[in-house]
């Protein structure tokens, strides 16, 4: 995997009890999608669980992680928090 898997920060907030997560890298996403999220079905979540992979073999930039990690956020009604440039 490359050195630089980050991405630019994503905040998700009620996410289970009041839980508020920051993601700002693929294995920070992809533990987050495999082990915390409240749904595990969904086109989106699962093409986000997928490009994490494909991050982390090299085949995809960790940009494109996040805009797929934001997508399955949204479809499982998981407010984002993005912070602007």
């Amino acid at each position: 995997m490359r050195q630089t898997a980050n991405f630019r920060p994503v905040g998700l907030a009620s996410m289970g009890l009041g839980h508020y997560a920051v993601i700002n890298s693929v294995w920070d996403a992809a533990r987050t999608l495999l082990h915390e999220w409240p749904v595990d079905d969904g086109e989106d979540y699962f093409e986000a669980v997928k490009s994490c992979l494909d991050a982390i073999i090299g085949d995809l930039p960790p940009e494109e992680v996040r805009a797929s990690f934001i997508r399955a956020a949204q479809e499982a009604g998981i407010a984002v928090i993005e912070a602007a440039d």
